[in-house]
């Protein structure tokens, strides 16, 4: 669980410094409620049948869903000051199905200055019980300074 209190500044990173990990948990509930909310009906993502009748082993879930991972992940260490600028491109290789969890990870590529910002590239992926699922891809931060 986050602690919202904490803000990470840019003096605080360098390169190499890795985000603590967030596992997330693929109910079918969760993937249902996910799909909802983005409005992504296509069956796939919550109906077992169809997802395998498509090739897929199991229901799983789509890019929304990965980039709201990534987006807690990445928030959750840049504090509530940080800013995300720009997440991607990143490749999805193999399925995150229900009944999986998924591991979010990161580190920090490179940190500079530019035009009054302080800028942090990181290198995000998720990991499954069967390897890395997506990524890696960068997500660039601007942090604060303290």
């Amino acid at each position: 669980m986050a602690d919202w209190t904490q803000q990470r500044y840019f003096e605080d990173v360098d390169e190499g410094t890795e985000l603590p990990p967030v596992t997330f948990h693929l109910t079918v509930q969760r993937m249902i409620i996910e799909a909802g909310a983005n409005r992504d009906f296509s069956p796939i993502h919550h109906n077992t049948r169809v997802a395998q009748s498509q090739g897929a082993p199991e229901m799983y879930i789509n890019n929304v869903f990965i980039q709201g991972m990534w987006n807690r992940t990445v928030q959750e260490f840049i504090g509530l000051d940080g800013r995300i600028k720009k997440v991607g491109p990143f490749r999805m290789k193999i399925f995150n199905t229900v009944g999986d969890p998924v591991t979010t990870k990161g580190t920090v590529k490179k940190k500079w200055q530019e035009d009054g910002q302080n800028l942090v590239e990181l290198e995000v992926w998720s990991e499954t019980l069967k390897g890395v699922s997506v990524g890696p891809g960068p997500v660039l931060v601007a942090l604060p300074s303290g």
